[in-house]
């Protein structure tokens, strides 16, 4: 990802987005008055919506703090006057956003398929789960010849 880090765990970017008739294709939540985390007034991308503009470009993501809007500062704004700020934003539109690092094991990247990349939990706990049951016949066996 294209951005510099910031300290505690954070990247920042800019991505510049084409307005689209259906708009920028995705939804916020948050503000002062409708907090998405406690005590945080911050504004959050909660959706990308399938084929919309920020979909198409790939680079926001959901949960994605945003910061400013064409320069604009979010912070401490209602959530009304942050969606306000958004559909006057124009045709062409700078947001600076706030990603939270994670940890990765592979590419970074927008699958935009819906999956999350890892391991199925199944994959996981079925061999996890067999083994625990062999061990458990085991020593139950082992108990049985004492």
């Amino acid at each position: 990802m294209n951005g510099s880090v910031a300290g505690g765990g954070f990247s920042e970017e800019v991505i510049r987005l084409t307005r689209k008739p259906s708009g920028l294709g995705f939804n916020i939540v948050g503000g002062t008055d409708q907090q998405y985390i406690s005590n945080d007034n911050s504004i959050y991308v909660s959706r990308i919506k399938k084929d919309g503009a920020a979909y198409l470009d790939g680079r926001l993501q959901e949960g994605d703090k945003i910061l400013s809007v064409n320069g604009k500062d979010l912070k401490d704004l209602r959530h009304k006057d942050a969606v306000e700020l958004f559909r006057n934003a124009g045709y062409d539109v700078s947001l600076k956003i706030q990603r939270r690092l994670q940890p990765q094991n592979g590419p970074v990247g927008h699958r935009g398929d819906g999956e999350s990349g890892g391991l199925p939990l199944a994959a996981i706990l079925v061999p996890g789960l067999a083994l625990a049951a062999a061990a458990v016949w085991i020593l139950l066996r082992y108990r049985q010849r004492m």
